[in-house]
């Protein structure tokens, strides 16, 4: 346990990670720490409240080399795994990737790689009510339905035996923040984080502050809860549209059976659409495409769709509507 009191903040982790069975006693857990607030504060929490669960735990940083002082970076989170008498587990970037997206991806990538190799059965991640408030803004102005706001789950499988798991998603970054000072962790200030040429930066330090001061000082909470709302709503409409879906595919699953969806709910036969499109090509649909196929199931015989990417055409041919590549 850490030399500071037991605080509220580790009776919310410990009741969160039981209520919503985020991890169970005795996992393996290897905890992503980039040495920011977030991230120490949740590797800090853990580690109090390891011996109530036998977790066996380790750190794992990764190097972007976005900056000058990344190396540094990665000697003061290993210094931290030292100190704290944690294995620790260091990747760097063999070509420096170009955008937060490849950043991400390439994050993943080497976690999974770890976890595999060395058994871990959950990856935990420091990713806060701030985060995902963020990242619901963020998505709502690049057109996301409800799928994209609702990001950043509290749980996700990146294998059949490994999670994703975000236990610190009910707090925020003014919390994470007092946190650290009460408890004396020093944090490693990212300078890219100040970069307003990203957009997340821009939401964080412009939008966000003044959502605050000029409507609501609970805005961060009110959007978070929000996405939660969503994962419960997404989650259900996914099941009932996937459900849909298998019974109006035909045996090849190259068609679907008009017929059937003409009752269903507007939200459902967008879903399925995209279910089907996301199945049978090679790309990711947009709204356009979605909407194009979806107005198939009421159009006229023989009524097609102009070319997908890659050449595809949807064409009504009686109550079916064909893919044809």
């Amino acid at each position: 346990m850490s030399r500071n009191a037991w605080t509220p903040l580790h009776d919310r982790l410990h009741r969160t990670l039981k209520e919503r069975s985020l991890l169970a006693q005795g996992d393996r857990v290897l905890v992503a720490v980039s040495g920011g607030q977030d991230s120490l504060c949740l590797i800090r929490l853990i580690l109090d409240l390891q011996p109530k669960w036998n977790w066996q735990l380790a750190i794992v940083h990764c190097d972007h080399r976005w900056r000058s002082d990344s190396s540094q970076n990665a000697d003061f989170v290993s210094a931290l795994a030292k100190s704290w008498q944690v294995p620790f587990y260091l990747e760097t970037a063999s070509q420096i990737p170009i955008s937060e997206a490849e950043a991400r991806q390439w994050r993943y990538e080497c976690f999974t790689k770890i976890a595999q190799t060395d058994r871990f059965t959950a990856i935990a991640t420091g990713h806060t009510a701030s985060d995902r408030a963020e990242t619901l803004l963020y998505n709502l102005m690049r057109g996301s339905g409800a799928d994209g706001l609702q990001a950043l789950s509290w749980n996700r499988l990146l294998t059949p035996t490994l999670s994703l798991v975000r236990p610190l998603l009910d707090v925020t970054r003014a919390e994470t923040a007092q946190f650290c000072q009460d408890s004396d962790l020093q944090i490693w200030e990212d300078t890219t984080n100040q970069d307003l040429t990203y957009a997340r930066n821009r939401i964080r330090r412009e939008l966000i502050p003044y959502l605050q001061a000029h409507f609501n000082p609970q805005v961060e909470q009110n959007l978070a809860q929000t996405a939660e709302l969503l994962v419960a709503e997404v989650e259900y409409l996914e099941a009932i549209a996937s459900e849909l879906r298998e019974k109006a595919m035909s045996v090849d699953r190259l068609a679907l059976n008009r017929s059937l969806l003409r009752s269903a709910p507007l939200a459902l036969r967008r879903r399925v659409v995209r279910q089907f499109l996301q199945k049978a090509l090679t790309f990711s649909p947009n709204f356009d495409h979605i909407e194009k196929m979806t107005a198939l199931i009421t159009a006229p015989n023989r009524s097609r769709t102009d070319p997908f990417p890659g050449g595809a055409i949807a064409e009504v041919q009686g109550d079916w509507i064909w893919l044809k590549t």
